[in-house]
C-alpha cells in the first residue's frame, strides 16, 4: 500500500480533530488488532518532534481512525510549515505508511 499525500492546516490554539477512512480495492480496510501512531515535526530529518497526535482505531471494521491534538497542546506548537505521517502496525509488527504530507500551522490571535 502506498502512501497518500494530504497537505492541512492546523490552527495554532484550536482543537484538531480529523476521521480518516482507510480504504483497500475501494473497500473499507478492517484495522482489527492494528495501532496507529502520528508525529509531526519540522522538517524530515529533525531528531525533534513538534507535535504528536492522538491517534486511535475509532472503527476498526470500517476503516476510521481518529487524530486528535488538544487546543493546549497545538497552541504551543509555534507558526510555520512542518511534515507529518501516520503510520499503521497490524498485530505481527509490520509498520505501514499510510498518509504524509506538510502542515502549515496558522497563528492564534485570541488567547
Amino acid at each position: 500500500m502506498a502512501a497518500g499525500t494530504y497537505n492541512f492546516i492546523l490552527e495554532q490554539g484550536a482543537t484538531f480533530n480529523r476521521i480518516l477512512t482507510l480504504k483497500e480495492n475501494n473497500s473499507a480496510m478492517n484495522l482489527t488488532n492494528y495501532t496507529v501512531a502520528s508525529k509531526m515535526r519540522s522538517t524530515h530529518d529533525s531528531s525533534t518532534v513538534a507535535g504528536t497526535f492522538t491517534c486511535t482505531i475509532s472503527d476498526a471494521t470500517a476503516g476510521e481512525i481518529t487524530m486528535q491534538m488538544t487546543n493546549s497542546t497545538t497552541a504551543n506548537i509555534e507558526e510555520g510549515i512542518y511534515v507529518y505521517d501516520v503510520e499503521i502496525t497490524n498485530s505481527a509488527g509490520t509498520v505501514t505508511r499510510i498518509l504524509e504530507g506538510q502542515i502549515t500551522v496558522n497563528p492564534e490571535v485570541t488567547r
